[in-house]
């Protein structure tokens, strides 16, 4: 098989960042269209139907059965072995097509599908616990220090900003608001820019961003040639030597 050129390999690579755009975007409107659903027909449960004991509303289970958490597989008897494989064969087949992964509660065995059931709803001590972390993060001031933006170019080829935390390596987003076609538009590629903000906690203008952002690249480049430059000049000399080693030799 002939090696693929530098050229067919970027062509490739960039039909998979489109497909895997597409794939993002059919995947977040299926889930959009599906919340959309559990509002209209109010499949969520609230905290006092699941004090009550309501089953889940999306597949009719209980959302907590009391028989305690499945032990590790290497514990479990030959007949809860069996218990444990038939429930997850059961599983399997009623959520096949889903791709959403299983979710279970605290202390029960009913695995619930996170496509088809709605979380459960948080309760009284959650909900303290959320407001205590909550209040022990720092200011949005300070926040905004840790703040990095990246420009998102999507599938229908405009460039947005994103902001997020600086300790990420990557772009999370995979599909955001396209604010120029007014859609849900598949991320493609990602670029980090810098800082969001600026020292006194205003956002910074993508259009400075951006030339410090090319500064630094500049800079770079111009260092990596004197570099190269210096190598080539250390090249030359070595040649020269040689040269002349051969010529005063009888």
């Amino acid at each position: 098989m002939a090696k693929l050129t530098e050229e067919q390999k970027r062509q490739r690579a960039a039909k998979r960042a489109l497909r895997s755009a597409l794939d993002a975007e059919a995947d977040d409107r299926r889930r959009r269209e599906q919340d959309e659903r559990w509002k209209r027909e109010g499949t969520r449960l609230s905290w006092a139907d699941y004090v009550a004991g309501e089953p889940c509303r999306g597949c009719g289970e209980p959302m907590q059965d009391g028989l305690g958490d499945w032990y590790p597989l290497m514990k479990l008897s030959e007949s809860e072995k069996r218990e444990y494989e038939e429930a997850d064969r059961r599983f399997r087949e009623r959520h096949a097509d889903c791709r959403g992964g299983r979710w279970s509660i605290s202390g029960s065995r009913v695995t619930h599908c996170g496509f088809c059931c709605p979380p459960s709803p948080m309760g009284p001590k959650q909900m303290e616990k959320l407001a205590r972390l909550l209040a022990s993060w720092p200011s949005r001031e300070e926040r905004k220090k840790d703040l990095d933006t990246w420009d998102l170019t999507l599938r229908c080829d405009h460039v947005v900003p994103h902001i997020q935390h600086r300790e990420h390596s990557h772009a999370s987003a995979r599909v955001v608001d396209c604010p120029e076609c007014g859609e849900r538009r598949g991320v493609v590629s990602s670029e980090r820019v810098g800082p969001a903000y600026r020292d006194d906690g205003t956002i910074r203008e993508r259009a400075a961003a951006d030339r410090e952002r090319l500064a630094r690249e500049l800079a770079a480049a111009e260092a990596k040639l004197t570099r190269q430059r210096k190598n080539a000049a250390a090249i030359q000399r070595r040649i020269a030597e040689l040269q002349e080693e051969l010529g005063s030799e009888p």
